[in-house]
């Protein structure tokens, strides 16, 4: 494996842990779900507080902060209020992204006497909070103003900030970052922001407009690291940065096309670079100030008359040639300067490599624009199954879609680049908190994005990479919302519409009772009903009919109250329709049947069935089977339940009971018990109460063929479930009863003898040695 630049190690420590998630996490992440474990709610103003009696330190508040915001969670007013009162929840550090919290809310962060504050695409703060900051303003250590937020006034115009000599009052501030953020015409503003804040060793002024010739910044003596990403017209501001003769890391990296032309580029990046003796970083990326690849001899003297004098491909830091850069940004220059060979840095960010781009998705986490590109040059990487680095790219991508959540272009970008990770063949190197954390951003991206096809197309193409239902359970609520929305708004028929329908049905499969009630109750029946009926409107059969009626066969699954939900949508209106419309589709008559049978199982529900259409087409179903025993058998079973009712609930003159259950006993014997079988039973109640029904052989015949059928077939499967539901002695009482015809007899022996050999096989097998 490529060794891992040393930039990333602090970034993505995170990634050498696969181990399960900590009692700690999970508890977390409960209680985030469950905030009644915790909180009261306020009956005037609604909002959660803490319940009294309880108080939590700073690092499980803090960690709630995170696991909420990133396990989806809008933060808001409501939400925050429950860290009103410092002495009893208590929080430092505070990390604001994509958050539809107000003003007041942030007032009530902030009487926290926070260390620390970002506050990033949360367009409900304003600059009335300002007030709030400059209160508390003492204790402020670090403050991170991203984009979409207005909490800066826009003009010093007929203001009070002259007056008063600031705008922040924060004098104990080390780190600052203000981004994306334009005053045209006011060339005071930045040195009336600045001045004051004279222990500052950060700045970050990304893409901030009307800097001036930043002079003033040379009255920030302890400025160590400064960040001038995306600002226009630094050619005349060259000269006052090479007083900054502190720093450490500067940042003049460009993205814009118009911005990045420095005239005697050469001679301005020398110029730069030996001003600063304590530079170790230096960001180029974008500019032109990496020449154009000719390389220049160092003169010998200033290394000391050294016998060789090494030459390097940037001439502009041939003064670092002995005294390489820790860091050097090229991403994007002009020449492509991060391919060449000779470049006097540790490590660089460009395309050149996979180490290049790896360290680029670190270094511009916090620029959608550059990380978009950036994760595209990843993309490519892991689509031709060239990387190395699996488990970073991993986690760069999961970090960049996290902080840029509102970004569809970085989600689209992202969700493609997770498609091919889970996909590849080393998917089996994550566990199960790298797997969570995966699924989580990925249903963040589709939840934010959820009307944009493409992200909808990446998400459900990745999920399905993954063992469904198993590991989604942990967030199962909000995918199901996701994928309903998808069948409901998506273009009918369309191939986002048909990958989510069938996610939908993968879900439903082998989960309990609550789950498929959940997916009842958000709505699932509905849904796959109008979707049956638009086709059945535009007399389209497809796969995503047929699925539609998979999923309602699941979902209705000893699920009394999801299959009142498809009697009372029209259901049996629209199972008319598609056995008229495509009589010859066996396996849409399979699905119907399917469900239908769990339709039948509810005895209260029995009497929605019985009517002479309804029956006369079950009991003509039962001669269906030109590929299989399915349908025949789904009807029968269907029958079966009916009858079980006695002959006083067969309300329907035509057709006669008995010549119904003498049409079923005719089809179960031309059946074939070696049939292997498309059906997957989790429970044999439903068919052992069928065979407890001495006044109707016949009902007891399909149920203990059933039980023969699959014994015989899947005796690994079905022989112990029989055994565990106290089927033996069920049979044993039917051998010994007088009222079973003889086949029925016959086959419960059969059933019997299959768990009997199937127990003596695993005895066998697990029996000591003995040599």
């Amino acid at each position: 494996m490529t060794k891992v630049p040393m930039i990333m190690l602090p970034f993505l420590t995170v990634c050498k842990d696969s181990a399960p998630e900590t009692l700690l996490e999970l508890c977390l992440k409960y209680v985030v779900g469950h905030l009644d474990t915790i909180c009261s709610i306020d009956p005037f103003t609604k909002n959660y507080r803490l319940k009294d009696g309880l108080a939590l330190p700073v690092e499980i508040c803090e960690k709630i902060l995170h696991v909420y915001q990133q396990g989806g969670h809008v933060l808001d007013d409501r939400f925050v209020n429950i860290f009103q009162n410092p002495q009893t929840a208590r929080l430092q550090r505070v990390h604001l992204r994509n958050s539809s919290i107000t003003d007041d809310g942030l007032c009530t962060l902030l009487n926290q006497k926070l260390i620390e504050l970002v506050i990033d695409n949360c367009s409900n703060i304003t600059e009335s909070s300002l007030v709030h900051i400059n209160d508390c303003g003492n204790s402020l250590l670090s403050l991170i103003i991203g984009s979409s937020v207005r909490l800066l006034p826009s003009t010093l115009q007929d203001s009070a900030y002259h007056r008063r000599g600031y705008i922040l009052q924060t004098p104990n501030l080390r780190r600052l970052a203000v981004r994306h953020f334009i005053v045209k015409g006011e060339k005071m503003y930045f040195p009336l922001l600045l001045r004051p804040l004279r222990n500052l060793t950060y700045l970050d002024l990304s893409e901030c407009v009307d800097l001036g010739d930043l002079s003033y910044l040379c009255e920030l003596k302890n400025l160590i690291s400064l960040i001038l990403y995306n600002v226009q017209w630094l050619q005349g501001a060259v000269g006052s940065l090479c007083k900054l003769v502190n720093l450490r890391h500067l940042d003049i990296s460009q993205l814009k096309e118009k911005n990045v032309t420095f005239r005697n580029e050469n001679h301005m990046l020398a110029m730069l670079v030996e001003s600063l003796p304590h530079l170790t970083s230096l960001d180029i990326s974008g500019t032109n100030l990496a020449g154009t690849g000719v390389a220049e001899r160092c003169p010998a003297s200033k290394y000391q008359q050294q016998e060789y004098v090494p030459q390097t491909d940037i001439p502009g830091l041939s003064s670092r040639v002995l005294n390489p850069l820790e860091f050097l940004g090229l991403y994007g220059t002009h020449h492509d300067a991060c391919h060449r060979h000779d470049i006097p840095a540790k490590m660089v960010s460009g395309d050149a490599n996979e180490d290049q781009i790896l360290v680029a998705a670190v270094a511009y986490i916090e620029r959608p624009a550059v990380l978009q590109k950036v994760l595209n040059d990843l993309y490519r990487f892991l689509r031709d199954e060239t990387c190395q680095n699996i488990r970073y790219a991993l986690y760069a991508v999961l970090e960049a879609m996290d902080r840029h959540l509102g970004e569809k272009h970085i989600q689209i970008s992202g969700s493609a680049t997770l498609f091919y990770i889970v996909k590849g063949k080393e998917k089996h190197i994550f566990g199960v908190k790298e797997k969570r954390r995966l699924i989580c951003t990925l249903i963040n991206g589709m939840s934010a994005h959820r009307d944009d096809d493409t992200m909808m197309r990446n998400g459900c193409l990745t999920l399905f990479q993954f063992k469904i239902p198993d590991d989604v359970l942990f967030d199962y609520e909000r995918l199901v919302h996701i994928l309903l929305h998808i069948v409901s708004e998506m273009e009918q028929g369309g191939f986002v519409q048909r990958i989510g329908i069938y996610l939908l049905n993968l879900l439903a499969c082998q989960v309990d009772g609550v789950q498929k009630q959940l997916l009842g109750d958000l709505g699932a029946i509905s849904q796959m009903l109008t979707l049956i009926e638009d086709r059945l409107a535009r007399k389209v059969f497809d796969d995503a009919l047929e699925v539609a009626w998979s999923t309602m066969w699941n979902v209705t699954d000893e699920t009394a109250i999801n299959c009142q939900r498809f009697l009372d949508g029209r259901g049996m209106e629209f199972f008319l329709g598609c056995l008229n419309t495509f009589p010859h589709r066996e396996e849409l008559l399979r699905n119907m049947m399917g469900l239908l049978g769990n339709v039948a199982e509810v005895q209260v529900l029995r009497q929605r069935l019985m009517t002479g259409q309804f029956v006369s087409v079950f009991a003509d179903l039962l001669d269906t089977g030109s590929e299989g025993i399915e349908i025949s058998y789904n009807a029968a079973g269907v029958l079966s339940h009916m009858a079980s009712d006695g002959p006083a609930a067969w309300t329907v003159k035509s057709p006669r009971r008995e010549d119904v259950l003498q049409r079923m006993v005719a089809a179960i014997d031309r059946w074939d018990l070696e049939t292997e079988r498309n059906i997957n039973y989790r429970s044999f109640e439903p068919i052992l109460y069928l065979s407890k029904v001495y006044h109707t052989p016949e009902c007891q015949h399909w149920a203990i063929w059933a039980l023969a059928n699959l014994t015989r077939v899947y005796p690994t499967r079905y022989c112990s479930l029989v055994e565990s539901e106290g089927g033996i002695h069920i049979l044993e009482e039917i051998i010994r009863n007088e009222k079973p015809y003889p086949r029925i007899k016959e086959l419960a022996a059969m059933v019997i003898m299959h768990c009997r050999e199937y127990k003596e096989t695993v005895l066998e097998a697990v029996a000591p040695f003995n040599g």
